[in-house]
């Protein structure tokens, strides 16, 4: 197998998608945790449990899946190079958008625990799906690589 990877592209690419399960497994989470928590009185007891679960998901899943689906992904694009086509550079500016998102979770996460409430459980709900369209993008763009 030619690239730089030879015969472990394709163990490679498996560990890949695999954290990338795991990744949005968490991004899926974590707005949905936001919506519950913004329903608790802040500073309470239910607030501190909602603060260590949320924490506790960044800490053990959502940043260590993110990190190694990176450094996996951009394995993956060093085999393959960046002449691949126009469907990867649009896959890595999605996934760079993704991770952005993740970025914003991580500072929502924050603000929640210093006791601000700036979105409703309703909104919450509705960012919630935005994992759902990068995702679909994203699988389309590996798979059917349209351009």
């Amino acid at each position: 197998m030619e690239g730089m990877l030879g015969a472990a592209y394709p163990w490679v690419k498996a560990v890949h998608i695999i954290f990338v399960i795991f990744w949005m497994a968490g991004m899926f989470m974590l707005p949905r945790f936001f919506a519950y928590h913004v329903e608790c009185e802040a500073g309470g007891p239910e607030d501190a449990l909602w603060q260590e679960r949320e924490r506790r998901l960044m800490r053990i899943i959502i940043n260590p899946a993110m990190i190694i689906a990176w450094i996996l992904g951009l394995s993956l694009v060093a085999h393959v190079g960046l002449g691949a086509g126009g469907w990867l550079h649009t896959k890595l500016l999605l996934v760079v958008l993704l991770s952005g998102f993740h970025g914003w979770l991580s500072a929502a996460r924050k603000r929640l625990a210093a006791g601000e409430r700036r979105l409703s459980s309703r909104q919450f709900r509705l960012i919630n799906e935005l994992p759902s369209l990068f995702i679909i993008a994203i699988v389309i763009l590996a798979i059917v690589k349209p351009f």
